[in-house]
């Protein structure tokens, strides 16, 4: 989808995050930034995706990878195995 190719590569780490289900903490701490990192990118992709939480980023993110939040949390899964 158009809409999510704009999104900065840290945004669309943190978009597959929040698919997988992890609040912001777990993000910052997943990713080792801080909360507030988390939130201020948070706020700029719903900005371009065009959306007002975290439940409609995702599903625009997952029907635009074609992946089920089942795919979705096995790359989570593997990410935090590799740290």
């Amino acid at each position: 989808m158009e809409r999510s190719s704009s999104l900065s590569a840290r945004e669309v780490e943190i978009l597959e995050l929040a698919a997988c289900g992890l609040r912001n903490h777990g993000i910052a701490a997943q990713l080792n930034i801080s909360v507030h990192a988390v939130k201020f990118h948070l706020a700029s992709l719903y900005r371009k995706l065009e959306v007002g939480n975290r439940t409609e980023a995702a599903v625009v993110y997952l029907s635009s990878t074609n992946r089920s939040p089942l795919s979705t949390t096995g790359s989570a899964l593997r990410l935090e195995e590799a740290q």
